[in-house]
């Protein structure tokens, strides 16, 4: 996205270059991977245009402008339908453009349309009753990771320069770590979230999936800070997050959790995590083993929390058209009804103690806590389709277990490519930091790539 972005500024490249060129890769791979929900071909080809007779005459629209991307189905544009995944949406029409697509526009982004995403955004591997399944560009038999699948898939196979995403249980991180590329995922409320189709009032976050960390920080200074129209986000000033990309590791201090993380993970993904801390003490980091507070509880509440406020945003349609649902869906729905009052109070009580414990007991002396993304190797779609088979729920509510808990902590988290397993699948690396911490999140991540190259492999389809 970045060297796309610059090469425009530059006078290098035309913006109807970019998109035509996009446009190519979509109309010969996605008949395979089945990213694309809405094509928006004519307005995407205009925009350009228009960016290029800006550019012809020595300003350039933005630090976006002439970077094509396209965006999961839930982040609204007015007269423009959002499907939100689903077949009760499927004309819906907002009146109404989502704040970070604003903002995007104002950078100079150029949205050719929307991406193939999980119902609702409520499951963490990328099937689709409705609109079909998305496949991973790496190897077409299996996850993309979800909930933001398209998203993923999409920047893998290299049909557009970014997108958007959303987090709620690692559903921004997910798909990147399946796909093989970069998501990050920042601190609670950084972002806002007006416009944007919601699964959980307190724990669903907006943010980018790209090719690298220099892309992200870009993309989340443009989309970050307060917004009026949504009451929950922000008042921190937003710094220049790409001008700390120094490259420089030298003396940040990692944590590495002793247990959770690493329970019962996959030889291959253990292998490529190792390899990865190994290449970041190699740059100069500090990598120590620590006790963590127990996390089952955190991951626990996590869940218990999209559930019971996904059901509340579900209720009228839960009554008036259930049987609209993908069955694993309105089965986790209807179960948020079953939840007592008390249980729900108490996780939100519980959340900022436990957030003070994590940080005095994990973070306390560190920069950053480092996890695989996954623990375990990507897994076919077969594998965890849940309503083919409920006995595949164990694996399907297995792929969040490392990124669910960053959820309700509310700590800004990147998701970056370290490596491959033993099938020819990507392995994850995750870092974690204090709250609006992202300046240094992304540095580490942006080091790391610096002297790797697992973000610039593309999957051959």
């Amino acid at each position: 996205m970045t060297e796309a972005a610059d090469a425009f500024a530059r006078g290098e490249v035309a913006a109807e270059a970019l998109v035509r060129a996009s446009l190519a890769r979509i109309a010969a791979q996605d008949g395979k991977v089945n990213a694309v929900v809405r094509l928006d071909r004519e307005a995407a080809l205009e925009a350009a245009a228009v960016q290029d007779k800006a550019r012809a005459v020595g300003t350039v629209p933005g630090p976006l402008a002439g970077a094509p991307m396209m965006h999961k189905d839930m982040y609204y544009r007015a007269g423009k339908v959002s499907t939100c995944g689903s077949a009760i949406r499927k004309e819906f029409t907002p009146k109404a453009t989502a704040t970070v697509l604003q903002r995007l526009d104002a950078a100079g982004a150029i949205d050719m349309g929307t991406l193939n995403m999980a119902e609702f955004a409520q499951n963490p591997t990328g099937h689709n009753a409705h609109h079909g399944d998305c496949h991973n560009p790496w190897n077409l038999d299996y996850c993309t990771g979800g909930s933001s699948s398209g998203s993923g898939a999409g920047v893998a196979a290299r049909f557009f320069t970014a997108a958007l995403g959303s987090d709620t249980g690692g559903s921004i991180r997910l798909p990147a770590t399946l796909c093989g590329v970069t998501g990050l995922k920042a601190t609670q409320t950084r972002v806002s979230r007006a416009g944007v189709m919601p699964l959980s009032f307190s724990a669903d976050n907006v943010g980018p999936l790209v090719r690298t960390a220099r892309d992200a920080a870009r993309f989340l200074g443009v989309i970050a800070g307060r917004d009026p129209k949504d009451p929950t986000s922000a008042p921190e000033p937003v710094p220049d997050y790409e001008a700390a990309l120094t490259g420089d590791v030298q003396g940040m201090r990692i944590a590495v959790c002793e247990s959770y993380f690493l329970d019962g993970a996959d030889a291959p993904v253990v292998t490529a995590f190792e390899a990865a801390l190994a290449t970041l003490k190699s740059a100069g980091a500090e990598v120590t083993r620590v006790k963590a507070p127990s996390l089952r509880a955190v991951a626990a509440y996590t869940a218990l929390v999209s559930r019971v406020e996904g059901a509340a945003i579900h209720a009228h349609w839960m009554r008036e058209q259930p049987g609209d649902y993908a069955t694993h869906l309105s089965a986790r729905l209807f179960g948020g009804y079953a939840v007592p009052a008390h249980l729900y109070v108490e996780e939100l009580a519980r959340r900022g103690p436990l957030l003070r414990e994590f940080v005095a007991e994990t973070l306390t002396g560190f920069d950053l806590v480092a996890t695989p993304t996954l623990r375990t190797r990507v897994p076919t779609l077969a594998e965890t389709d849940i309503d083919a088979d409920p006995a595949n729920w164990s694996r399907f509510m297995a792929v969040s277990a490392n990124t669910r808990p960053f959820n309700y902590l509310g700590l800004p988290t990147i998701s970056v490519p370290c490596g491959f397993d033993d099938r020819g699948l990507p392995v994850g690396l995750q870092l974690a930091g204090r709250p609006f911490a992202e300046s240094t999140v992304l540095r580490a991540a942006d080091a790391y790539q610096q002297v790797t190259d697992w973000h610039r492999r593309a999957p051959a389809l």
